[in-house]
């Protein structure tokens, strides 16, 4: 065995099991089962043309010299970035941990307490430090977020408004540049108009729906916007802040003067800053929007016994159910970054937010004093950290660099200085000393902090935050690292067993790809740092972007969209750009298979696109006589085609360049969503069969952990037409001659779990990737073959092969009186996860393995199965009183001094001798969903709750 090759470490199947598993497949090679699953004309011709891969070791030392190329200055840019201190204990027991970062979105509550406590801690931190009574469990980023909230106010507009077509929506000139940009971006397709503006000149007339203001401003000034909302309530106007959530511990809360909406990122609650991403930005509202706030959200509901448990609540809001109907296509999160963020709370308290806010407006009070002591001048006339300051720029930069610092230079004679958390006295003494040096004066010498603060009192918070136990308890290393533990072993992760979900791939996550993920020198790098500050990232950036165009057949990448869904509406957008460059901009029909997943209808419409949905046949392949139909019909006016493959249903068409050309021929352009890429890498790719452009699950096919449902990465591949109009930043130069406005706040998004994506694809280059599809292939169809006869797979190619993942039916055991989500809850008796439930299809079971996956652990699954079809087989619709229908078990349950259910405590517990080894106790019984949503409880209990208890 060679212990230096790191594709048999990321590939679980070992040579030796070969033979019995071709065996149970029915082939003689694994290239056989490959010609048997991908259609000849698809397959490409030569090998991907990659760098030899590099051992673990080699890569551990090439990412360390990479990372010495970025010159990791003290940045006081601030824009939204603010270095921050991730405490140890959560960086240690958190991000470094595979039991957070491999767990999946928490669809399976029951196995999914511990993240959804540390969530529900998220939405209780924002929702108190922010004022208002609902927040969601994170969204991409601030920028994303303020979006949100502009559509999200555009579609809760008055029945009037409606009718009379108010579409104005007033943006403050204090606004972040980089969300103003994906303000254009979002508001362009949707015909909303942005005026942009003073806020204190606004006219509030009826012609607007919605306003936006920053808080602080942009630069640092603090303003009473209380007279503002109260106009703004009169007229009808809803408004939206985006807010700075440590200032929030000092500052009044906008929810106390009247904001509708509060938004903004948690990245200075202990996240790296990363060169951008990932963060988990916030999203707070009234209760009054609950079923219109994008993302999701975590709820308080109860289990069989009636035992408080949690859930994510008002999941029909989700896309796959409204499909073209959403207002939103976010069906992620952040939420690894969210669980951070929140235990930075929970260390911390509300006495330690509170210091450090005080902190860091001392350090920014003092520094103001020392300038002023140097004959400069200050313009903000009340702050919290931010300031701006009157110096020649051209004068203070150079020094600055030369000291190894970055400011913010607004203008020839504006600096703006953001100071944060891990700003030192010596750190301030340098900011200083540069000014002395730059105006020809000697330093003033600062001794220490003032204590006064320089903020208004009517903008003073008085009013008290986070006072609920969970906050007030683990102030000690050791109390939060057993607290993290402790809510780390109610979940089901990676780390414990196969999570075989179809359409998420949830694949190894290697330790030497997130290695790289703690060091400084990745991690502490602002986002809008000049160019060759950060010559490491941008080799990398720049490498993956060649790489994945190789792996595509595409002639360029951008990196900026941070979710799949991202990466559809920027594809989409690009589509709409190329069109409209054309003088085609009519073009707006997107055809979508009735397959497809929910945020591709979403993000069409967003994209300011009508959705015509085409038909699928028996076999779950595209119609392609009701396509043909539908792309002639619309011939004058087809913008795209937006196409899952292989397809939703696991399925390699045959049809699929046949469904490319009809598209072009009538004068469109073909989006591939790459949810499935893992099943072409290396194989086939989307320029092949007909694509223009593609976007990537980055936290699928190429290793990015889900994080318990975020980060993701989606970037977009497209074809040469289309590399001009790849999306810009208004602060740093990115994207295409003919760019489109931001997708997402950062240049590159979320740039610094790239690198996990670039290790992956070092470490196993050209014959590692390829080998790695090849038996995601293999082990799908190993399970399909080791079930047949018990279970009924859904659709297969036209020789009967599933691609790397398969459906199999579970509506006929109804007739036993068990629905798929009996089998769903059962397997977490036996220790795994459940496939993906009923999508695409209801009642189904969506099974995806991987490629990471031993035999050892895809032959317990198939034992997992086969032993719950033989209960299947004993239920019946009569009595429902079974080890299906009562599952999961808990522990509590098998250990309580009465048993009164008709099977065996074993039966129950330890269905398969192997559960011995690795029992996996679910922490709560069967949750009740229907009762959180009409109860909707979405933060802690009060500190009253506690105390009557």
């Amino acid at each position: 065995m060679r212990t230096d090759l790191f594709a048999l470490r990321h590939i679980g199947i070992r040579e030796e099991d070969l033979p019995q598993m071709l065996k149970t497949i029915n082939v003689n090679s694994v290239d056989q089962l490959i010609n048997e699953t991908i259609p000849d004309d698809i397959r490409i011709a030569k090998p991907l043309a990659l760098e030899t891969p590099m051992s673990e070791h080699e890569y551990l030392s090439h990412i360390q010299v990479l990372s010495e190329k970025n010159k990791v200055f003290k940045s006081y840019i601030g824009l939204g970035y603010h270095e921050s201190i991730t405490p140890s204990v959560i960086k240690r027991n958190i991000l470094e941990n595979a039991g957070w970062y491999t767990a999946y979105t928490p669809y399976q509550a029951e196995i999914a307490q511990g993240r959804l406590e540390a969530l529900l801690n998220f939405q209780t931190v924002i929702a108190e430090l922010t004022g208002m009574e609902l927040a969601n469990a994170s969204l991409l980023d601030e920028s994303t977020a303020a979006a949100e909230a502009m559509t999200m106010l555009f579609d809760v507009r008055s029945r009037d408004q409606k009718k009379n077509n108010v579409i104005k929506f007033f943006v403050s000139e204090e606004i972040l540049p980089q969300t103003l940009s994906l303000l254009k971006t979002r508001s362009t397709p949707l015909d909303i108009e942005l005026i942009v503006g003073k806020h204190e000149n606004f006219e509030f007339g009826d012609d607007y729906f919605g306003a936006l203001l920053q808080y602080p401003g942009k630069h640092g000034q603090v303003h009473d916007y209380a007279p503002f909302v109260a106009k703004a309530v009169e007229k009808n106007i809803k408004v939206a802040v985006a807010a700075d959530i440590l200032s929030l511990a000092l500052l009044t809360p906008p929810g106390e003067f009247g904001a509708d909406v509060v938004v903004g990122t948690t990245q200075r609650f202990g996240i790296p800053l990363g060169y951008g991403g990932p963060h988990a930005a916030f999203f707070a509202t009234k209760e009054e929007y609950k079923r219109s706030i994008p993302g999701r959200i975590i709820g308080v509901t109860k289990d069989t016994d009636g035992k408080p448990a949690l859930r994510m609540a008002l999941q029909t809001r989700e896309q796959h159910i409204k499909r073209d109907k959403a207002t939103s296509n976010i069906c992620t999160a952040q939420v690894l970054l969210a669980v951070m963020a929140g235990m930075y709370a929970v260390y911390h308290g509300p006495k330690g937010l509170k210091y450090i806010a005080n902190k860091v407006h001392s350090t920014a009070v003092t520094l103001v004093d020392s300038l002023e002591k140097l004959g400069l001048y200050q313009t903000n006339t009340s702050y919290f950290d931010t300031i701006s300051i009157k110096a020649s720029s051209s004068k203070v930069r150079p020094i600055a660099e030369k000291y190894e610092v970055n400011f913010l230079y607004v203008d020839a004679d504006t600096i703006s200085i953001a100071l944060n958390e891990a700003t030192s006295l010596k750190d301030l003494q340098l900011i200083v000393d540069i000014f002395a040096e730059a105006i020809g004066k000697g330093t003033v010498v600062i001794n220490g902090l003032l204590p006064q603060s320089l903020l208004e009192n009517k903008l003073v918070r008085t009013s008290t935050f986070l006072e609920n136990n969970v906050f007030n308890s683990y102030h000690s290393e050791t109390e939060l690292m057993r607290y993290i533990k402790k809510l780390e072993r109610k979940d089901l992760a990676l780390n414990h067993s196969m999570i075989s979900l179809g359409s998420c791939t949830m694949k190894l996550n290697a330790a030497s790809e997130m290695l790289p993920l703690s060091m400084a020198r990745w991690g502490n790098i602002h986002p809008f740092v000049p160019i060759d500050q950060a010559e490491g990232y941008q080799i990398i950036l720049k490498e993956l972007e060649k790489d994945l165009n190789i792996i595509t057949g595409f002639a360029g990448t951008s990196l900026q969209p941070n979710s799949g869904a991202q990466g559809e509406f920027a594809g989409l957008m690009v589509i709409r750009a190329y069109h409209e460059s054309r003088g085609e901009g009519h073009r707006n029909i997107c055809l979508i298979p009735a397959s497809a997943h929910g945020t591709n209808p979403a993000s069409a419409v967003m994209a300011g696109m009508k959705v015509v949905v085409t038909k699928t046949d028996e076999n779950g392949n595209i119609d392609v006589a009701d396509l043909a139909e539908k792309a002639e019909l619309h011939k004058d006016n087809l913008s795209a085609l937006m196409v899952t493959y292989p397809s939703t249903h696991g399925v390699f068409e045959s049809s699929i360049k046949e469904i490319t050309k009809l598209i072009h021929d009538n004068g469109g352009q073909v989006y591939m969503d790459g949810a499935n890429m893992n099943a072409q890498v290396g194989l086939t790719n989307p320029a092949t069969i007909g694509a223009d452009v593609c976007h990537l699950n980055l936290h699928k096919t190429f290793a990015i952990p889900h994080g318990g449902g975020g980060p993701g990465v989606g970037p977009i591949c497209v074809a040469e037409q289309l590399v001009p109009f790849l999306p810009g930043n208004p602060v740093i130069k990115t994207g295409g001659d003919k760019a489109i406005t931001a997708i997402s706040a950062a240049p590159w998004g979320s740039s610094l779990v790239c690198l996990i994506s670039y290790g992956y694809i070092k470490m196993l280059g050209e014959n590692g990737l390829t080998q790695s599809t090849k038996t995601a292939i293999l082990n799908a169809n190993y399970i399909k073959n080791k079930l047949s006869g018990k279970f009924d797979v859904l659709y297969t190619g036209e020789r009967g092969r599933a691609a790397h993942e398969m459906i199999i039916d579970c509506r006929p055991f109804k007739e036993n009186g068990i629905e798929v989500t009996d089998i769903a809850k059962r397997l977490m008796d036996y220790g795994f996860h459940a496939p993906t439930v009923s999508f695409p299809v209801a009642g189904t079971l969506m099974i995806e393995p991987t490629e990471s996956e031993s035999l050892a652990e895809l032959d317990r699954f198939c034992s997992a199965m086969l032993s719950i079809r033989e209960e299947i087989d004993a239920a019946s619709v009569e009595d429902n009183n079974n080890a299906m229908k009562n599952a999961p078990h808990t522990l509590e349950m098998i250990t309580a001094d009465k048993w009164e259910f008709p099977y065996s405590r074993q039966q129950a517990a330890f269905p398969l001798p192997y559960i011995f080894e690795n029992k996996f106790w679910p922490s709560v019984r069967r949750v009740d969903d229907t009762y959180g949503d009409r109860n909707l409880i979405c933060t802690c209990a009060p500190i009253e709750a506690y105390v009557e208890a």
